[in-house]
Parts: C-alpha cells; sequence; structure tokens
C-alpha cells in the first residue's frame, strides 16, 4: 500500500511539473528591466493590440477609477483649479481657485478609464509597450472639458501607473509614480529613476532649467483597511520619495488588487499637498 502512495505522489509531481512547463511554453513574453520596471517583451508572432492589457488583473479593460481631488497649500488652504484661456502654454493654461468660489469650469474629480487596444500611442511610438488608460477631468456636472492618454504597466512582477498629468496636475511628475513591486509584504523596498525635462517646470511651484533626475525609493511599510465610499478595502501601504537636485517630494500610496490605486498622497515640491482619493470603481 505504502508503495503505491508513493507512485501516485510521484505520478502527481510528474503531472504539476508537465503544467508547469506548459504554462511556461503558453506564456508567450519574458520580463525585462526597464531602468528598474519590469515590462513585457512579447514574442513577435504576437501582434494582438490587446497583449499588454489580457494578462491584467487590475487594470482590466474597461473599468473606470473615478478620484475625488483637493490641494492642500503650506498655509493649510483647500484649493481646486479650473482652466485659463488666457494663458497661451496649453499645460499652464489653468488657475487655482479656493473651494468657496468654484463654478461651471472648476474640475472636481478625475477618472481613469483601461483602454482597449494601443491606440493612440502606438500612433507614435510603433513600440508602445503599456496598457492604455484614460483620464478625464471632472466638472461638477460630470462632463470633462479635456482628457488625455497615457498608460500604466502590469504583470506578475509589478504595477507602475503614469499619475494624472494634465494642467494643474502637472504638478505630479516630478513626485514618486503609483507603483508596488511583488511580492506584496511589508518591507519589500526597490529604486527606480527617471529624467525630467523643464518642460514640466512651473514657477507656481519650482521652475528650473535642463534636465533633472529623479531617484526614487519605495517600500511597503503597512497594511491597513481603508474606509472608502465603497466600504472598507484592504490595503498595502507604499511610502516613496523622489530625490533630484531641485528638492525632494513624496507619495503615500494604498493599494488593492482588486481596486487598484485606492487613496494617493502627494507632498510637492512646494510643501502643498494633492490627495486623490477613490469615490467610485466601475466597468463599462
Amino acid at each position: 500500500m505504502r508503495a503505491i502512495n508513493i507512485l501516485i505522489l510521484v505520478v502527481i509531481f510528474i503531472t504539476l511539473s508537465c503544467n508547469e512547463k506548459i504554462k511556461e511554453v503558453e506564456k508567450d513574453y519574458i520580463l525585462i528591466d526597464d531602468s528598474g520596471i519590469s515590462v513585457e517583451k512579447f514574442d513577435s508572432t504576437n501582434v494582438d493590440q490587446n497583449r499588454y492589457t489580457q494578462n491584467n488583473l487590475t487594470f482590466k479593460e474597461g473599468v473606470i477609477f473615478t478620484y475625488d481631488i483637493e490641494h492642500i497649500t503650506p498655509t493649510n488652504e483647500k484649493l481646486l483649479f479650473t482652466w485659463d484661456e488666457s494663458v497661451k502654454d496649453y499645460m499652464k493654461r489653468w488657475k487655482f481657485v479656493p473651494t468657496d468660489s468654484i463654478n461651471e469650469t472648476t474640475i472636481h474629480k478625475v477618472s481613469i478609464t483601461v483602454k482597449p487596444g494601443l491606440e493612440p500611442m502606438i500612433n507614435n511610438n510603433p513600440d508602445y509597450n503599456q496598457t492604455i488608460i484614460q483620464y478625464e477631468y471632472l466638472l461638477q456636472n460630470g462632463k470633462a472639458p479635456f482628457l488625455s492618454s497615457s498608460g500604466v504597466i502590469e504583470n506578475e512582477d509589478n504595477i507602475w501607473m503614469h499619475p494624472p498629468r494634465d494642467k494643474y496636475f502637472s504638478i505630479l511628475e516630478i513626485n514618486p509614480f503609483p507603483y508596488i513591486k511583488t511580492p506584496y509584504e511589508i518591507g519589500n523596498e526597490w529604486n527606480w529613476t527617471l529624467e525630467i525635462g523643464d518642460g514640466w517646470s512651473d514657477k507656481r511651484w519650482k521652475a528650473w532649467e535642463g534636465q533633472i533626475e529623479n531617484k526614487y525609493n519605495y517600500k511597503i511599510t503597512d497594511r491597513k483597511s481603508l474606509k472608502t465610499n465603497l466600504g472598507d478595502i484592504d490595503c498595502y501601504v507604499i511610502e516613496s520619495t523622489a530625490n533630484s537636485r531641485i528638492g525632494e517630494t513624496k507619495l503615500k500610496a494604498y493599494f488593492s488588487p482588486e481596486y487598484g490605486f485606492v487613496q494617493l498622497n502627494y507632498t510637492n515640491i512646494d510643501g502643498s499637498l494633492t490627495n486623490l482619493k477613490l469615490s467610485d470603481y466601475s466597468k463599462q
């Protein structure tokens, strides 16, 4: 009887090993390091425009993440922003407004929608290798006077996302980007670097000339339940810093494998705060 049991275990082990090999053969990409981020590199025969999204578990096609936004000055004044058509530079065509002076042009929320395919990014970069996300900047009536597209990288090794960076949100370019790396365990720590041009500078918080190099450090420091409009969500807490010749910025991010980056608390280069809190989660 013992010999039969041993034989059964051997057969099970061989079967599992074969299944693992089959899985490895079926996976038509490898992960490569891109300046500290793991990105998928697919077999050249795979030209499916949804190939960077099909294996996503968090940023799945059609999911919409909607965030409440707030800006808090170093003197603790809460502000929102509106666009300012009198400014020639499109990226700087906005201005702060106090929360008691809002009108029909004031931006209240930002939504991030996971889109199918690789357009429009592939039109300018045929080697684009990220899941497409679309940002919509929402008025109080829910309409979006402007929108843009960028990308998120998700695979079994990490999730990394471009934050909103239009108009006022260009302040986030010099902060740590939302980023979590496996294993999802307290104490896990990693680094990343990025060069940023002076086109992102703004005298309202910091102006500079030439390139800066942000050096980022990330660490999973806690796991906690966060109260949200969607109920209590169990999150990993990632604390991160970005340092360059112009100073330091910070991001404290709360991440859920189901709901993505549930809350993003930025400390900006001028000491102000930008907070994004998930207020709605839906699917198209």
